[in-house]
């Protein structure tokens, strides 16, 4: 169907809930955690199912979860219960990070962590050679895959084997199909007909990732165009895969990490090393994904996620709703259903997602008041991700509007089946490790900043409060800590992003922490790399391109 307008989609905003997996290969545990959330725990028939896949993920050396501070509380689920509800009472407070920024987190998220349910490159492979695939490096293996001359993977590239395919957005009115304004999807009729296709279909699970996709594409060809003659054909697509990932990984240095956590910590680590995650590992083993990252830390950019969006010229004035860019999406959405890609009015105008001024492009400012602030990181959450449907978490129709549904419960709840340790629990390990943290009083924990964007623990009883202000779950812990810095995090999920992020990038194939000496040159000035400039790479610095449907 022509999609101006849409009627309510299948699949509300509930991505966040299918980012993280449900069990985990914990070295050293074995498989830990239930398949769901919230459900009763696993019949023994269910419960051996999952014992057996032990051998097969553990013949998967190149990604496995790790634990860095000691079984944390049980608290009980009717705490839990009451905990979600405060936090997902509805968020209006912005803070100061770009819009733009809530979704390249999800993006730098799927290049981190692999669900194995996901198929990355192909139907045809089975799981163990699907994590053996992917790594919880910072390497862009979520965009290459396992490269051109992979047999699966080459699918992705052009005849070339150097520039990865474009997609095609589909006309609509007036606004004509463009070329490399959509991911690549899969055509013809069939169950996967506009389906994304690229490594990793998680970055098809709402538009705004999905933008960012093709985003990134588009670098990586513009990359290739700039190499010239002089580069023999069989090293161009290696060269360029190096240089797009080194400057990937200063942008995440140097943009991404200083607005998310405090600028302090991150320039701490990135000068002195880690002290918890992995301090000492041989930087050319391949490194392991903390679960206390994976299903807590790295958790933050829930709290960052808007209810509407000034989207474009087209849905200006907040009618880009969350529920519209998941609808407007192959996995969560309607891409496939009727039109067999995006359509072309709902193109990202990316001067409204990044500030380009920052790098002395004041011409491409968006119109006055349509400029996107991600909500502030604090402990309350939009009212939608209250109600997830029950596509996004596999549930039965009886989930939906029960706290089964609820975001923040499933969170919560997942990292109570791994026994997360509790962020006093990380605080105190911190110090023993020689960082300086400081850990949050009673009184923080409970009260939090105040005000709208605060969750406030009334509906607690005293014994419950107690219980939750001495053994914290690490996630809300982590949000509070944010909430009291003004919207950054710092203490113990600053330090817990920043190490593993310089963890991933050490061991990466391509690595600005082994490289110390890079400094980035795609920029309009040397020595600097923000997401902003890599867009002026990708889109040719043209208004035209960033904001094709104009003001």
């Amino acid at each position: 169907m022509a999609q101006g307008t849409a009627p309510a989609p299948e699949h509300t905003p509930g991505h966040a809930s299918r980012h993280g997996r449900e069990s985990f290969y914990i070295e050293g545990e074995g498989v830990v955690g239930s398949t769901d959330p919230g459900a009763a725990p696993p019949t023994t028939a269910r419960a051996n199912t999952t014992a057996a896949r032990g051998p097969a993920l553990a013949a998967a050396p190149t990604f496995r979860f790790s634990r860095l501070g000691p079984p944390g509380v049980r608290l009980p689920e009717a705490t839990l219960r009451k905990v979600a509800l405060a936090m997902t009472g509805g968020s209006v407070v912005d803070g100061t990070i770009p819009a733009g920024f809530t979704y390249l987190g999800q993006f730098v998220d799927h290049d981190l962590t692999f669900d194995a349910t996901t198929v990355a490159f192909g139907d045809s492979v089975s799981p163990a050679a699907l994590l053996q695939g992917r790594s919880p490096t910072l390497d862009l293996d979520s965009l290459y895959g396992a490269g051109p001359l992979d047999g699966v993977s080459a699918d992705f590239y052009e005849a070339d084997r150097t520039r990865l395919k474009v997609g095609r957005t589909t006309k609509i009115g007036g606004d004509r199909a463009r070329v490399g304004f959509d991911v690549p999807r899969v055509g013809g009729p069939g169950a996967g007909r506009g389906k994304a296709a690229i490594p990793d279909r998680r970055n098809d699970e709402n538009l705004v990732v999905a933008q960012t996709h093709a985003a990134m594409i588009r670098f990586h060809n513009r990359v290739v165009a700039g190499l010239g003659p002089a580069t023999p054909p069989a090293e161009r697509f290696e060269k360029a895969r190096r240089k797009v990932v080194l400057h990937y990984q200063w942008m995440l240095r140097t943009d991404y990490l200083p607005k998310i956590c405090d600028g302090d910590v991150v320039t701490d680590v990135f000068t002195t090393g880690r002290k918890v995650v992995d301090p000492g590992a041989d930087p050319l083993t391949m490194p392991t994904m903390p679960v206390e990252f994976s299903v807590a830390a790295f958790r933050l950019g829930h709290a960052m996620v808007r209810e509407a969006y000034d989207w474009n010229a087209r849905f200006p004035d907040g009618s880009g709703s969350l529920d519209l860019l998941f609808f407007f999406s192959g996995t969560s959405g309607g891409v496939g259903n009727g039109d067999p890609t995006l359509p072309s009015n709902w193109i990202a105008d990316w001067r409204r997602l990044y500030r380009f001024s920052q790098v002395g492009h004041d011409e491409l400012k968006p119109p006055p008041g349509e400029f996107n602030l991600a909500r502030r990181i604090d402990t309350r959450l939009v009212d939608p991700l209250a109600a997830l449907p029950k596509g996004s978490f596999d549930g039965s129709v009886s989930d939906e509007a029960t706290i089964r549904a609820n975001l923040a419960f499933r969170n919560l709840v997942r990292a109570r089946m791994l026994r997360l340790a509790s962020g006093q629990q990380m605080a105190e390990l911190m110090r023993a490790s020689g960082v300086p943290v400081t850990t949050l009083t009673r009184a923080q924990l409970r009260d939090g900043a105040g005000g709208p964007g605060s969750a406030q623990l009334d509906s607690l009883t005293d014994a419950q409060r107690d219980a939750f202000l001495a053994d914290t779950p690490l996630w809300f812990y982590v949000l509070r800590e944010a909430e009291l810095n003004d919207g950054r995090l710092t203490g113990v999920g600053a330090r817990l992003v920043v190490e593993t992020f310089h963890r991933a990038m050490e061991g990466s194939t391509h690595s600005i922490v082994r490289n110390p000496a890079f400094r980035p040159d795609l920029g309009e000035k040397d020595g600097r790399f923000r997401m902003a400039d890599l867009l002026l790479v990708a889109f040719e610095g043209q208004e035209a391109l960033l904001a094709p449907l104009g003001d």
